[in-house]
């Protein structure tokens, strides 16, 4: 019998479904290592991956054809090993663009009405006018990584009258960012844009790519947000531009190292808003990584080529 494993607990409503779409194969859900360790044996298809179940993943005897990553970074897998073994990786992109896109705004309108510091001083009781209020409208937008969450980040930024800039690998233009660079525009974008958003994934062109070079040319006055990878910045260096005023402020919700460590000093900083890796939790991911997940799965019973958010195990995304 063929199987189907999911390294986490299924609603019964998407259970149904994937019986009814394989009334022949075994599915079993679970989130417990107790659950689905015994069950790898035999896998063709997983969703989610966990370091645990590599092993069973590459032995010589191994059914698996194809992994459902739980999110849209893959960063964490053994890419090249599952190259290898012809194993085919699919992803979640695109079921972030909501959530994250209204993180990255959350973050904008704290720092520009200065709301992270009146919080502050809301737990002292104090009762404090913050200078320097700005307004975003009028403002630039700087997008680095610019994909489906680019894309819906810079829509909520047209509704603010902002200017958005964007750069990503391919260069090509989008209707809806007013001025779009390949990498080598990088600098131009950071250093004219009054909010500049990380939304690259981990590969190993994005590594460290925004560093003390980069923050040195932003603006004084610019906010620096990053919802992409921690890997993408230079964290030394981003503590570094705190620390000297290089910048005006972070909002971090990805880190180089998960969870950061207590000791950080990127705690302590008053101009700086940390989350832990949350900007892409919703009540709504599982409807939406399922979508993506039966979508190809009807086209893998039928034998064809899957059509959605399938992984370039080189490109690393």
């Amino acid at each position: 019998m063929r199987k189907l494993v999911i390294l986490r607990n299924t609603s019964e409503k998407y259970l149904t479904k994937l019986e009814s779409l394989a009334p022949d194969w075994e599915i079993i859900s679970g989130k417990e290592k107790a659950i689905y360790m015994p069950q790898l044996q035999g896998a063709e298809v997983i969703i989610g991956w966990k370091d645990d179940i590599a092993k069973m993943c590459f032995k010589s005897n191994s059914q698996l054809k194809w992994i459902q990553s739980w999110g849209a970074g893959v960063d964490n897998m053994p890419l090249q090993k599952l190259k290898k073994q012809n194993i085919m990786i699919t992803n979640t992109s695109g079921v972030h663009a909501f959530p994250i896109s209204e993180t990255i705004f959350a973050m904008i309108l704290n720092f520009t009405r200065s709301i992270h510091l009146y919080l502050r001083n809301q737990l002292k009781n104090e009762w404090k006018y913050e200078r320097n209020l700005q307004e975003v409208h009028g403002k630039t937008i700087g997008i680095i990584g610019v994909g489906v969450i680019g894309e819906e980040t810079a829509k909520l930024a047209k509704a603010f009258g902002m200017k958005v800039l964007g750069v990503r690998r391919s260069g090509k233009p989008s209707s809806i960012v007013d001025k779009m660079f390949d990498i080598k525009g990088l600098n131009e974008v950071i250093s004219t844009s009054d909010y500049i958003v990380n939304i690259l994934p981990s590969t190993k062109e994005t590594y460290k790519i925004i560093g003390l070079e980069q923050f040195k040319k932003m603006k004084n006055t610019a906010f620096y947000i990053n919802v992409g990878r921690g890997e993408t910045t230079d964290q030394e260096a981003l503590i570094k531009a705190l620390e000297e005023d290089l910048i005006a402020g972070a909002g971090l919700d990805v880190f180089d190292g998960e969870p950061l460590p207590k000791e950080s000093p990127l705690w302590n900083f008053e101009n700086a808003i940390i989350t832990p890796h949350i900007s892409g939790v919703t009540a709504n991911y599982e409807e939406r990584a399922m979508d993506i997940f039966i979508r190809n799965f009807q086209c893998y019973l039928k034998g064809e080529e899957l059509k959605i958010n399938v992984v370039d195990l080189d490109k690393q995304y």
